[in-house]
């Protein structure tokens, strides 16, 4: 196998970069940069049939992956996760084709693990020796799982009020863990300031190039699962964005190399009404989202005030025509508790925030009941244990 990966290219100016180079945001404008392929010598040489007979991880896709050498793969058997018909939740809710791709079935239990992935992969085929991350909860999990696998020393700065269950992972792995009094904003402040005095290389959301490659293997899989053919509507929680843009690029690689047709799904970025820049954004028309003040939220993986990429997330949704909007933490909560009494499936609450948009929209008109939809659980519940309240049980008789 090899890799097609040919440059690094600016998403916001369009500076080219090398692929053999370290980099994180654009030089020149500070832009998110984009690994690139040869999609033409892939379409000529790679046929996407040779899938069906490989491993069932997101390295499936090795050739539109940034890793040159196979051997630096640093895996824990992430992606290619199930795609479920959830069809009692689809009679609540009165449409007839409705699917959740399950990312909690990943190693550290969300969708974090294929990002990071990716790129302590990469950081291992760079020989950087240490990472360091910001972190609402699950990226840092995850980013220490892999930085263990690899060797690789690894520093977190994680709010205080972040799941327990994260804190723990992250201890257990090994690494140094700062808890602040803050946001993930201000965790990134942090971060930074320690990359720079310690050499650290920091892997922020979309603030290096590699996080976003892991991510959108959930589009290659999606199209892969579904026969090579789109939903029609994909609803997403998004915090810093990188699954919908991932998943954006995916589809924009394959059509260049004829895996699939022109036809999109609508992208739908959902939100908490405690934190909602990308939603304000696009309800205002703007290219950028202001910083969100007093960001608060019961699903820490939305709860991110300011996203580095939120022009991609507003084209992505703009150019599917799709939409942007917000759901309330009661609704999530709500969520939560009816997916798993129908469906033995215990959502994070970001998950459960697609079912909540899904409703508005099918309420609205803006879906249609007849639509193939596909949500993203992108996490366990487990790791948010804190939100399910119990009543009191008293102990059976003798």
């Amino acid at each position: 196998m090899k890799s097609y990966l040919s440059h690094i290219e600016c998403t916001l100016c369009g500076e080219i970069q090398n692929a053999n180079h370290v980099h994180r945001l654009c030089p020149e404008c500070g832009g998110v940069l984009y690994p690139r392929y040869d999609l033409k010598a892939a379409a000529k040489e790679l046929d996407r049939k040779v899938f069906k007979d490989r491993h069932p991880s997101m390295w499936r896709y090795f050739e539109l992956l940034p890793i040159i050498d196979p051997q630096n793969i640093v895996t824990l058997g992430e992606g290619f996760t199930p795609i479920f018909e959830i069809s009692k939740v689809a009679k609540t809710l009165s449409c007839e084709k409705l699917f959740v791709k399950d990312e909690s079935l990943n190693p550290t239990a969300s969708f974090k693990a294929r990002g990071l992935s990716a790129a302590v992969s990469k950081a291992l085929e760079f020989g950087i020796s240490k990472l360091t991350i910001p972190s609402a909860g699950n990226a840092a999990g995850a980013m220490t799982a892999y930085a263990a696998k690899a060797g690789i020393e690894s520093y977190v700065f994680m709010p205080k009020d972040a799941p327990e269950a994260n804190q723990k992972e992250v201890f257990i792995s090994g690494a140094k863990l700062e808890l602040i009094d803050g946001l993930i904003s201000d965790a990134g402040k942090l971060s930074a300031q320690l990359a720079n005095e310690l050499d650290l290389f920091d892997v922020s959301t979309l603030k290096e190039p590699y996080r976003v490659e892991g991510k959108k293997t959930m589009g290659y899989e999606i199209a892969e699962q579904f026969d090579w053919s789109l939903p029609d509507a994909i609803i997403y929680p998004t915090g810093g964005g990188t699954g919908i843009v991932g998943m954006w690029k995916a589809f924009e690689e394959m059509e260049s190399m004829g895996w699939i047709d022109k036809k999109r799904p609508k992208m739908f970025s959902v939100q908490s009404e405690g934190c909602a820049p990308i939603v304000k954004a696009f309800n205002d028309g703007k290219k950028h989202a202001d910083p969100w003040e007093n960001a608060s939220t019961i699903a820490a993986g939305i709860r991110v005030p300011v996203a580095v990429a939120d022009y991609l997330i507003l084209q992505a949704v703009r150019e599917s025509g799709g939409k942007a909007l917000v759901v309330s933490d009661e609704s999530m909560l709500s969520w939560m508790k009816s997916v798993a009494s129908l469906e033995g499936m215990f959502f994070c609450p970001e998950g459960a925030a697609t079912l909540a948009a899904l409703k508005e929209l099918l309420d609205d008109g803006f879906l249609s009941g007849s639509e193939r939809i596909l949500i993203l659980n992108t996490g366990s519940g487990l790791k948010y244990l804190e939100l399910v309240g119990m009543p009191e049980i008293s102990k059976a008789s003798n």
